[in-house]
């Protein structure tokens, strides 16, 4: 995962790491190790998760963390970052300017991607270029868990896919990769179709790489789990008009115009909200719902997740309704 954004509200979370060590993974890929400065535990993480990194005008990108989940304390983290050319700046930062030795101010862990490998599920993981850093952890948790799972990895060529030798050797025959340059292909209908039952598929990866799962995995009534690099697509808004918001710790009423997020308002009226990339994808400004129907327009919660109406990302998810009340 790799998300942009600003540090607004995350500066009572954020603390100074050190990066360890520095790798090439693949064409474009490097592996970043991060321990802590004071040469303390870093806190723990589950597989799925990702943290914020600050960059320079205190931009923030989102990273996976990637490996071995460590659910406890951890010695160190590790990141892997595409080098972006199109991008907007934070992996040609991170290829070009940091260094073994040097300081990264950071924060999080956190998981909106969240995997826990349950006996009696079966598991497809299935990632696309650089969404190898999430299901890398997820490969991981899966077998120390004992479950069944299969790890499915595409990309251009094998010279660009990161971290090819060492889920080789974790997860042997349980590892399918397809690269494109050699004219292997994932067919993702066929995926499906010899799937058994009770298997839940979980895929990272480029924009059409998700759009292709996704229409694959409804075509064949699959149980899927994806996270995004971008937001995906959505149409206009459910209300085209301003909206009320009741900040519920203080009572304050705010009013939203179609032009304009929540988050941008309430913080306008000194609400203390977290958040990071400010597009719906990484989950930092998530807030409960009081009252009131949310038209969601984020690209993390499931269908059955925004049906049920409990919680919203204020950054980009809106009212369907004239008033909110929100747990802010």
């Amino acid at each position: 995962m790799n998300a942009p954004g600003t540090t607004e509200g995350l500066h009572e979370t954020q603390f100074d790491v050190r990066v360890v060590s520095r790798t090439r993974a693949a064409d474009g890929v490097e592996l970043f190790e991060l321990g802590s400065v004071a040469g303390s535990a870093l806190p723990g993480w589950s597989a799925g998760s990702h943290i914020d990194v600050v960059l320079p005008g205190d931009e923030v990108r989102q990273y996976s963390l990637t490996g071995a989940p460590q659910p406890g304390r951890s010695d160190t983290w590790r990141i892997g970052v595409l080098r972006e050319e199109r991008g907007r700046g934070g992996s040609l930062w991170l290829h070009d300017s940091v260094q073994v030795g040097d300081t990264l101010t950071v924060a999080g862990p956190r998981n909106h991607f969240e995997f826990v490998p349950t006996h009696g599920t079966s598991y497809v993981l299935v990632a696309g270029g650089i969404g190898i850093t999430p299901i890398s952890s997820m490969a991981a948790a899966a077998a120390r868990a004992g479950v069944s799972y299969e790890v499915h990895y595409a990309g251009r060529s094998l010279s660009t896919m990161a971290l090819i030798d060492e889920l080789s050797a974790a997860h042997g025959s349980a590892l399918h990769l397809y690269s494109g340059s050699d004219g292997v292909r994932l067919d993702l209908d066929a995926l499906f179709a010899g799937m058994k039952p009770f298997t839940t598929t979980y895929c990272c990866g480029p924009a059409r790489l998700i759009e292709a799962i996704e229409e694959a995995a409804a075509r064949a009534g699959r149980q899927l789990v994806v996270e995004r690099f971008e937001p995906k697509e959505v149409g206009e808004p459910v209300l085209a008009s301003a909206f009320e918001v009741e900040l519920a710790s203080t009572g304050v009423t705010i009013t939203v115009p179609p032009d304009r997020s929540i988050l941008d308002v309430a913080e306008e009226a000194g609400a203390l909200v977290l958040s990071s990339c400010r597009e719906g994808t990484c989950g930092t400004c998530e807030t409960v719902v009081l009252e009131g129907e949310v038209d969601h327009r984020d690209s993390i919660l499931t269908p059955d997740e925004q049906a049920a109406n409990e919680v919203m990302y204020v950054c980009v998810s809106r009212a369907a309704c004239p008033r909110l009340v929100l747990e802010l």
